[in-house]
């Protein structure tokens, strides 16, 4: 079982549910590393475990210019084009 914590007013939690997920992971993963210090380590680090834990789905590495703004139309539509996917990473 899952249990998702709410970080908010946990007095009065609220009732939420998972979005539908599906029964196997197939196709094409998207990492997206948002570019803040060593994200890039952690992101590579993923990767390599993603590749061994699920051999048949291909992993892509996506990055942001700057962490500061959103990512740029052309790389959100590079990864919904390419992707079924997305995995968003920091580190610091």
């Amino acid at each position: 079982m899952t249990y998702i914590l709410d970080p908010t007013d946990e007095r009065v939690p609220i009732r939420r549910s998972l979005s539908q997920r599906p029964a196997a992971i197939t196709g094409t993963v998207a990492l997206l590393d948002i570019n803040k210090a060593r994200g890039d380590v952690m992101i590579d680090q993923l990767k390599r475990r993603l590749n061994e834990r699920l051999p048949g789905v291909e992993v892509k590495s996506y990055r942001k210019p700057t962490p500061a703004k959103p990512a740029p139309d052309d790389v959100r539509r590079r990864i919904m084009e390419e992707s079924d996917f997305v995995i968003e990473a920091l580190a610091d």
